[in-house]
């Protein structure tokens, strides 16, 4: 089939898949080949010596968690030991926020395509504050993590056991007729989730007051929705890659060094670039000079055509990351000219209903001179410091430049 055919093949799969969250379990018993001293993380593939501050951060504060060390000195000598071993959360059907690191006994929601079969994993939402994905690992952190492990997951897993799953495109595309646009607004969806769950986790049969606290998590957590959302959207791009002749990206991600996509129909080959520093709004205290460069798996609701592709259905979110309700109706508007489809699925009621912009296409990007949109949270460059603002990225041109080159070459090849 010649390109355009092949893309549409791609898109259609996008379109035709069904995302459904059916539970929750540990990372070491649903993610495949994880094991005890592998650390998934986010982004393209990367070695500790190039590893920003909030990657190490959280690389060390996983470690701890799993008991394989006792504190920065001991995980530090374990890494240089070598024996840890690293890889993307994007190849083991994962996906993290931020710095998206996933360790053996950290819990994770598990959503299933339901159309094709395949499914995608990502973690809990640890909520505000002091945060692993954002490279800390005090001891409150590690408490946290420890709750959701041991109180939290337990009980939302037979909450959606007993509801029979939660239909992740419907949700998202409820929210997005909310107010939301998937990645940094997930105010409604977030909302929906817990209306959805709530009859179900007081019948789960636990104690009163883990009920409760469970309750407040998703009541207080804006963000509770953000990672069922990305492992539907990781399960949907999954079922559009490896089609020969596409040039539908399928993948974009960052590990808080490089920025690194995939394309369809080129494998599993990332093609990488020094990731930009996000600009945006900061919280009391910081300054752009504070920022990390770009990181983590959100990305992937871009990807799928939501998050900053949809922000003309989210106008309020520009008090979060700065600009105007025009340059996010603006936003939506440009990235229709390096996209191969609309999805009917999610609507923008700002835009009569228009789709979604869904299907990123190579060699529109680079025709247009247009890079995708990408709304995020903002790290501070240092571990332990957490989130300082949130802002506007996009992924170096370069990337994509490469990937057609790549493409040329593989036609060329035959």
């Amino acid at each position: 089939m010649d390109i355009d055919q092949a893309n549409q093949l791609a898109v259609e799969r996008i379109l035709q898949s069904q995302p459904v969250l059916i539970g929750v379990a540990r990372a070491g018993e649903v993610i495949p080949g994880m094991h005890k001293n592998l650390i998934l993380h986010a982004g393209p593939p990367i070695d500790w010596p190039r590893m920003s501050g909030p990657l190490r951060g959280a690389v060390i504060g996983g470690l701890i968690f799993e008991g394989l060390a006792r504190d920065e000195r001991e995980a530090v000598a374990l890494i240089e030991r070598g024996e840890v071993t690293f890889a993307p959360c994007h190849h083991h059907q994962a996906v993290g926020p931020m710095a998206g690191v996933t360790t053996a006994s950290m819990p994770v929601y598990i959503v299933e395509n339901k159309t094709f079969g395949n499914c995608a994993f990502s973690g809990l939402n640890e909520g505000y504050g002091k945060v692993l994905r954002y490279g800390a690992y005090s001891e409150d952190v590690l408490a946290r993590l420890r709750w959701l492990r041991d109180v939290c997951a337990p009980i939302l897993g037979k909450a959606l056991e007993l509801a029979g799953g939660v239909d992740m495109k419907t949700l998202i595309a409820q929210q997005l007729q909310m107010g939301d646009e998937g990645h940094n607004r997930n105010k409604a969806g977030s909302s929906l989730f817990a209306r959805l769950l709530a009859p179900h986790i007081v019948r789960t049969g636990a104690k009163t007051e883990d009920v409760a606290a469970v309750l407040t998590y998703l009541a207080e957590n804006d963000l509770a929705v953000l990672n069922p959302v990305m492992a539907a959207c990781k399960a949907t791009m999954d079922a559009a890659h490896g089609i020969e002749g596409s040039t539908v990206v399928t993948c974009m991600a960052r590990n808080g060094t490089d920025f690194g996509i995939r394309v369809s129909g080129l494998g599993d080959t990332w093609f990488t670039a020094p990731a930009e520093i996000p600009v945006g709004l900061f919280f009391p205290g910081f300054r752009q000079e504070d920022a990390n460069p770009d990181i983590g798996d959100s990305t992937i609701t871009e990807t799928a055509g939501i998050g900053a592709f949809a922000m003309a259905a989210a106008p309020a979110i520009v008090k979060f990351v700065g600009g105007t309700p025009q340059m996010a109706l603006e936003s939506t508007l440009e990235m229709y000219e390096i996209t191969v489809a609309e999805n009917p699925h999610f609507t923008i009621p700002q835009l009569d209903f228009r789709g979604t912009p869904t299907g990123i296409d190579i060699r529109k990007v680079v025709k247009t001179g247009i890079t995708p949109r990408v709304n995020t949270g903002i790290a501070h460059r240092q571990p332990g410091i957490g989130q300082i603002g949130a802002g506007l990225v996009r992924p170096p041109m370069v990337c994509f430049e490469e990937a057609l080159r790549a493409f040329a070459a593989r036609i060329a090849m035959g």
